[in-house]
């Protein structure tokens, strides 16, 4: 595995390493060091790395290295884990935003392929935008979900920014996205000409307050989703005990925590990111990031592979028509789990094939059998119409 612009581990890291107990994550974890070089990522299942690139963040911070934050990370126990961990360093900025750019894409690409997992630990959160992109050569529409408290849509005439970079993913070629999810968001952060664009692309929008008085309800947002994406902003002030991020309302952390577990366990993701770090974070902020990544990996852990053929034929199938519709339901025996198809089109591209089970919840089954449409549903079916 040749990828040159990766830097190792920080040294006293691997000081603090040994004194750790044998069972900790810090003890088992494959490490990128400056004498072994970058480790095998055969019969790795996840692999972390950083990013210290940051400007392009509209307060123009330094860019961030994660040692504490990797410190923190080191010394929690795995769960009852059957995965390979592996942290390959830092991605260091390049010569030019876009070459950073370039290195984390063809990162996330070779991973992908490899069937391993990256966890991305940003910098600024333009670097979904490369996240993205990786995808490009994987010949599948992608969902984009965000955890943020803002949209992010910005001005795609205008330079990216890592509050405008999901214009560009918009517009971008390769047309790749099939659906953008906004977990969090808080009015009083985005226009209202952002919330009716989002409305007019049949993108998908949850409020703050909608999230969190039934967490749950998100899950199958997650599991429809390919690439995860989480600005810390979208945690409140109090759980991250800084400064640096000065929003009184947010996730609190066990509420950014389960939602970190959801992307874990959905059989589709197949990379998730944690953005906007900053160096000055306290051990407080250090360890509940840790906490965030390690309810992740705890997640992937738990995966029950339904998104492949075999399980899909042992799905129970229920039908309920609804004036000149019939709304097809499948529920998983193995983990109770619910999908509504969406009617295919033979006339759009055929990667919208891998979307035609559409991720639900009981409760969309059960108003449907009361003739009430999915929201969700009736938006997934409008795009393929378009």
């Amino acid at each position: 595995m040749e990828f040159d612009f990766l830097s190792p581990v920080h040294e006293d890291l691997l000081d603090e390493i040994r004194n750790l107990n044998p069972q900790s994550i810090g003890a088992n974890i494959r490490l990128h060091t400056e004498r072994s070089g970058l480790p095998e990522v055969e019969g790795v299942n996840v692999a972390i790395f950083g990013v210290c690139e940051n400007r392009r963040s509209i307060k123009s911070a330094d860019a961030p290295e994660f040692f504490n934050l990797r410190r923190q990370f080191y010394r929690l126990y795995p769960g009852n884990w059957r995965l390979q961990l592996a942290d390959l360093g830092d991605i260091q900025p390049g010569a030019t935003v876009e070459d950073t750019y370039f290195a984390v894409q063809n990162l996330v690409e070779s991973l992908i392929k490899q069937d391993v997992l990256p966890i991305i630990l940003g910098g600024s959160q333009d670097l979904i935008y490369a996240q993205y992109r990786a995808y490009d050569k994987l010949d599948q529409m992608v969902n984009l979900v965000n955890i943020d408290s803002r949209f992010d849509l910005g001005d795609a005439e205008k330079n990216i920014s890592n509050q405008s970079y999901v214009g560009k993913i918009v517009v971008d070629q390769p047309y790749n996205l099939f659906n953008y999810s906004a977990v969090g968001y808080q009015t009083y952060f985005n226009s209202q000409d952002e919330i009716e664009l989002m409305e007019r692309l049949f993108f998908e929008a949850y409020r703050l307050g909608e999230v969190t008085s039934n967490i749950g309800h998100m899950e199958p947002i997650f599991r429809s989703a390919n690439l995860v994406g989480m600005d810390l902003g979208a945690i409140d002030s109090a759980s991250l005990n800084s400064e640096s991020f000065n929003s009184p309302n947010g996730f609190n952390g066990r509420e950014i925590c389960a939602l970190s577990r959801y992307a874990g366990i959905s059989d589709k993701v197949s990379s998730f990111g944690v953005y906007e770090y900053q160096e000055q974070l306290g051990d407080l902020a250090n360890m509940l990031i840790a906490q965030i990544i390690w309810y992740f990996i705890e997640g992937v852990n738990y995966r029950t592979n339904e998104n492949t053929i075999s399980a899909k034929k042992e799905f129970i199938k229920y039908q309920v028509p609804i004036d000149d519709e019939v709304l097809v339901f499948f529920k998983s025996p193995v983990s109770g789990r619910w999908w509504i198809e969406i009617p295919f089109l033979s006339n759009v591209n055929t990667k919208l094939k891998r979307h035609t089970l559409l991720p639900c919840s009981e409760e969309d089954y059960l108003e449907a059998c009361n003739q009430v449409i999915p929201e969700r549903w009736y938006k997934a079916k409008r795009k393929n119409e378009v």
